[in-house]
């Protein structure tokens, strides 16, 4: 091969990945510059920004919050809107022409899940977000006194409330640490809870694929430890998705949550839950509601649950947005997935770099990011706290109302995951039992005029529509606070 051809080798995109196999039979190393300066695929995403979020730069804003929404293309919304304007939709619980129209759409938006996911082990569930998808294996789950439900200290809330449905029929839940230093499972912990003498009837793991605070990605490998182990898992993929692959054929967690609007914006109240065929008939469905069931006897008391998707799917689906999820799992695929997880690499890398730098003339950091110091295996999603010259801590509600000011969009507070808030806040159970004994009314005051001590951080988090400037003005808002 002559060395023009394997310039080419080099140079040849596949989904946004370096091609290296004929690069590499040549004998030849390659060294990619990830240095704090480079973005990978800047023109890219530049381009992207101008054609689909352009209302973005026309409002001068800058949109730092993508764990808590996506941001929608405008062709996404264009192509929606044209079938809304175009077809004559109807409630699918019916075989008229407008119902079964929209049966048909809705199918194709389900199999396009399915297909995305690479999971055609799977019924894909509609909800109205991951939350809801929660709630059903809450519910659901056959949860009695001879149960465990294990899941992580980093999860969101709408997985710790699945506890309360456990301890009321008297199971045992257990909380698994993470590290301080570094926001990681205690994978030593876990591997002994797991592996604990079989006395439970039903054993459920919940964990996030990746944190919605600090943008750990908890490693996959649990998934099956815990299976051959006799659990069952349950994977909370929302903030996991919208940057990474999930394979469905790779890793084969039991159930697994989505919220569409988290990887392409529209439409918001749509999430899915995933449920392995063979672990279907685990969920016992307490009641039945209208499309639910097959038949129903008012006088007998009896009724007949559908066999599949449907049992889950309460009332009338979101027909007329449905569609959309399609539409906008096509416009992720066209760009590519690993384009994006790429991007979202090199932003994170460059922006903790920039921020590092900042100190204050006592030689006080600026910022800290909560995290381990390097960014291996991290989402575009960080944490962080900023300081006073003189080490003392600024209250998170000040910086995001300067924030505000200056036209940016980020988050503070602990961000509906307690857990991970108070591993980062150094709150022992003894302290947190004493607060909530002790106090009838809870407020973040009060808490904080309790444990002497502030809790909550800042957070910024990054996606497909942010550009280096973006991540700039953020490092320039933070400069103006320096020495103040």
């Amino acid at each position: 091969m002559d060395f023009d051809k394997a310039v080419f080798s080099i140079l040849n995109f596949q989904d946004g990945i370096l091609n290296l196999r004929k690069f590499s039979a040549l004998g030849l190393k390659l060294t990619i510059d990830t240095s704090a300066n480079t973005l990978m695929y800047d023109d890219f995403f530049e381009n992207l920004r101008n054609k689909e979020y352009s209302r973005l730069d026309k409002h001068q804003h800058i949109y730092l919050d993508y764990t808590g929404g996506g941001m929608y293309a405008e062709s996404q919304i264009e192509a929606h809107f044209a079938l809304l304007k175009e077809k004559i939709l109807g409630n699918p619980h019916s075989t008229n022409p407008t119902s079964q129209l929209s049966t048909t759409l809705v199918a194709e938006a389900r199999q396009k899940v399915l297909d995305f996911f690479n999971a055609k082990d799977y019924y894909c569930v509609f909800t109205q977000n991951a939350s809801n998808a929660l709630k059903i294996i809450g519910e659901c789950y056959p949860f009695n006194s001879r149960s465990h439900f294990m899941l992580l200290t980093d999860n969101h809330n709408s997985v710790n409330g699945i506890r309360e449905f456990c301890m009321s029929k008297g199971g045992k839940v257990t909380y698994a640490p993470i590290f301080f230093d570094n926001l990681r499972i205690d994978d030593d912990f876990v591997q002994k809870e797991l592996s604990k003498e079989n006395i439970f009837e039903h054993k459920l793991f919940a964990f996030p694929a990746q944190s919605n605070v600090s943008g750990i990605k908890h490693d996959l490998k649990w998934i099956k430890i815990a299976q051959d182990q006799g659990w069952d898992v349950l994977l909370d993929a929302a903030a996991f998705v919208p940057s990474n692959r999930l394979d469905l054929s790779a890793v084969r967690p039991d159930f697994v949550c989505v919220s569409f609007y988290k990887i392409f914006g529209y439409p918001t109240g749509l999430g899915c839950l995933l449920i392995k065929k063979d672990k279907f008939e685990t969920l016992h469905k307490p009641w039945f509601a209208g499309g639910t069931v097959s038949f129903v006897s008012v006088n007998a008391l009896h009724y007949s649950l559908m066999d599949n998707h449907e049992r889950f799917e309460d009332g009338t689906l979101n027909y007329l947005d449905i569609p959309a999820i399609k539409t906008g799992l096509e416009y992720i695929e066209k760009i590519g997935i690993e384009k994006i997880n790429n991007r979202i690499v090199s932003m994170r890398t460059y922006l903790c770099e920039e921020l590092k730098k900042l100190k204050h003339n006592t030689g006080q950091s600026l910022i800290h990011v909560s995290g381990p110091e390097d960014n291996n295996n991290i989402g575009g999603t960080m944490i962080m706290n900023f300081y006073y010259p003189n080490g003392e801590r600024y209250d998170f509600e000040l910086i995001e109302e300067l924030a505000n000011k200056n036209n940016i969009s980020l988050r503070s507070g602990c961000f509906c995951n307690p857990g991970l808030d108070e591993t980062n806040s150094c709150l022992t159970e003894e302290e947190l039992s004493k607060y909530y004994t002790g106090s009838k009314s809870y407020s973040y005051k009060d808490m904080e005029k309790f444990f002497g001590r502030m809790r909550g951080a800042t957070r910024i988090s990054f996606g497909i529509a942010t550009v280096k400037r973006d991540l700039d003005a953020f490092i320039r808002f933070a400069s103006s606070l320096l020495d103040k």
